[in-house]
């Protein structure tokens, strides 16, 4: 496996690159969230080579040349990514995977740029959210990522009158969600500014996969990916388009590091049902979601 990586400086982005040793025709973009994350994007991009597909992931925040924090970050530094896996690489099929707060991204790089063949998201919100400070409770007033150095459209969570990590018990749901869940909730129902900052996969002309639990603790991704499939059927988009929900479905998703390799990060995993309480509950269940995700996503991008 090659390793390659890239600065802002040099290259226009930051990011980390995992190439089969014998190279590929296919690559997939990965956008996971900062450069110092819990879940490394250079793991999730050596997943991808794995299967033979050149694995490139592109961080948002936390390295020389990007904000410090999920706040303002440039849509327009995917550019320069998709020119090197085209230009210097010479792929011609490329696709776009963003989880959690990645799907923001991965939904705003395909619509606004274009080009890709495969929209992946996991646990997505359906709309860009107001950024934060460095010390994640801060809001600063402007949108979480911008293009040609204009704020995107985005709605404002209000965690004024509850504790984001906090678990709380909501009327009508059957499990406890996060007070970051309750404040998403109460933005999305903000219908004006909901339905300026919708995002809009049909703009990407790429093939939709979407996956989400649902029990999500972090925010109702169940909903939105609801919300974004309803949208698509709509307007009668003419490429695929899949949605998988999973019963009892963490908010941690999707594709996961080399089990093998990473040994390490998966002795974790007791500690991560602490902080993902569905996942706590329900740790075969979402395990085996792991499995199955990284089979609908790799099958996704090579038919």
């Amino acid at each position: 496996m090659i390793h390659t990586d890239f600065n802002r400086k040099e290259h226009g982005f930051v990011g980390h690159m995992a190439e089969p040793d014998s190279g590929s025709d296919r690559a997939v973009i990965i956008v996971m969230g900062g450069e110092q994350s819990l879940l490394p994007g250079i793991k999730f991009a050596e997943r991808f080579a794995d299967y033979g597909i050149i694995g490139l992931s592109v961080s948002l925040f936390g390295a020389d040349g990007l904000p410090d924090s999920p706040n303002a970050v440039p849509i327009d530094m995917f550019v320069p990514a998709v020119q090197y896996l085209r230009e210097e690489k010479h792929i011609e099929h490329i696709s776009i995977y963003g989880q959690s707060m990645g799907s923001i991204f991965a939904v705003m790089a395909a619509q606004y740029i274009g080009g890709f063949e495969n929209l992946i998201i996991v646990s997505p919100t359906h709309v860009p959210f107001e950024g934060t400070q460095k010390d994640k409770k801060t809001m600063t007033g402007r949108s979480v990522a911008t293009w040609k150095g204009a704020d995107i459209p985005f709605v404002t969570a209000d965690f004024s009158a509850i504790k984001a990590g906090k678990y709380y018990k909501v009327s009508g749901l059957s499990y406890k969600v996060t007070g970051m869940w309750i404040a998403y909730k109460k933005a999305y129902e903000e219908e004006k500014k909901s339905s300026l900052a919708m995002l809009h996969p049909e703009k990407s002309g790429a093939r939709v996969l979407m996956i989400a639990g649902d029990e999500d603790e972090c925010w109702p991704a169940e909903y939105s990916v609801k919300l974004l499939q309803e949208n698509l059927e709509k307007i009668g988009y003419e490429k695929d388009v899949k949605v998988i929900i999973y019963p009892h479905g963490s908010h941690l998703n999707g594709l996961m590091p080399n089990r093998k390799r990473e040994k390490k990060l998966y002795r974790m995993i007791p500690f991560i049902g602490l902080m993902y309480k569905t996942f706590g509950k329900y740790r075969r269940q979402n395990l085996s979601y792991f499995e199955k995700s990284e089979r609908e996503i790799i099958d996704w991008i090579r038919r």
